[in-house]
C-alpha cells in the first residue's frame, strides 16, 4: 500500500497492505462488538481459522472477556493446529471442533471468516441474544449467512452503499423477498453519532455484516506510518534521490 502527502502529493511509505487488511477489518469488527454485544458476552465461535479468524480472536479478546473459544475450519486438522497454536499464546484451552453447528452452539459471540460462496452458518443454529461479525463473503453471489440468519437478526453494516451492491449475505435473502432495503438498521458510524440505536434487549440477535472501506485502510495506515516515524522503525528507500520509508 502507496502512502502519499495530502499537501505535496510525494510518496510518504509503502506499507505492508495484507497486515492492514487483517488488522483494520477485524478492529471494525471489533467495534462492532463493542456496540452490539451483550456486555457479558464471551462464549466465543470462529467459523474459518485463517488469518482473518486470528485476527478476529485478538479483536473479540480486546472487546470482551472471553469465557470459552471454539474453531471449525473445512480442514479439522487446520481448526486443531489454530488452537494449538493460539492456546500457547493466549494462555488459555481453544477448541477445535468438526462442524459449524457444534461450533456456535450456545455461541453468543460468532465471527465467520471463510470463503465459502455458500452459507456456512443456518440461523437455526444461533442463541437468542448472540452477536455476529461476518466478514468473509464480499460478493453478490456469496454469502455465509443463510436467509433465515439474516431475517431473524437487526443487521448493522459499515456502508450502505456497499452493502446494497456487494453484499451477498443481504442481496440473496432481498432476491428472495425476504427482506427489503429497510432491514438494514444502520451504520456503526451512526451509532457511535447516536442517530441510531444499538442492542435493545438481551435476547435479540444482532449481525454485522462487514464488507471494508477505503477509509478505514487509509486510517490504519496513517496511524502506522505515525508510529513507525516516532519509534524510528521502518526501512528507508531511495527512489531516485527521494527517501522513502517502508513500514
Amino acid at each position: 500500500m502507496l502512502l502519499f502527502d495530502t499537501h505535496t502529493g510525494g510518496l510518504l511509505a509503502m506499507i505492508d497492505a495484507s497486515s492492514i487488511t487483517a488488522i483494520r477489518t477485524a478492529a471494525v469488527s471489533g467495534l462492532a462488538t463493542r456496540l452490539l454485544a451483550r456486555e457479558d458476552a464471551g462464549d466465543l465461535a470462529l467459523l474459518g481459522s485463517g488469518v482473518q479468524a486470528s485476527a478476529h480472536l485478538e479483536a473479540m479478546r480486546a472487546v470482551r472477556t472471553l469465557r470459552r473459544v471454539r474453531v471449525c475450519s473445512a480442514s479439522l486438522l487446520r481448526a486443531q493446529a489454530f488452537a494449538r497454536h493460539h492456546e500457547k499464546i493466549l494462555g488459555f484451552p481453544i477448541e477445535a471442533v468438526t462442524t459449524a453447528k457444534e461450533a456456535v452452539s450456545g455461541a453468543d459471540l460468532i465471527c465467520t471468516a471463510t470463503p465459502s460462496r455458500e452459507p456456512v452458518l443456518l440461523g437455526d443454529w444461533i442463541a437468542a441474544g448472540a452477536h455476529v461479525n461476518a466478514v468473509g463473503a464480499c460478493f453478490p453471489a456469496a454469502r455465509e449467512l443463510d436467509t433465515e440468519a439474516v431475517v431473524k437478526s437487526r443487521l448493522y453494516v459499515d456502508r450502505r452503499e456497499s452493502t446494497l451492491t456487494e453484499a451477498g449475505d443481504f442481496l440473496i435473502p432481498k432476491a428472495e423477498g425476504a427482506i427489503g432495503d429497510d432491514h438494514i438498521v444502520g451504520e456503526l458510524g451512526e451509532i457511535l453519532a447516536g442517530r441510531v440505536a444499538a442492542r435493545r434487549s438481551r435476547d435479540e440477535l444482532t449481525l454485522f455484516k462487514s464488507l471494508g472501506i477505503a477509509i478505514e485502510d487509509l486510517a490504519a495506515a496513517h496511524r502506522i506510518h505515525a508510529r513507525a516515524r516516532a519509534s524510528g522503525k521502518g526501512i528507508a528507500v531511495d527512489f531516485g534521490g527521494r527517501r522513502v520509508a517502508y513500514d
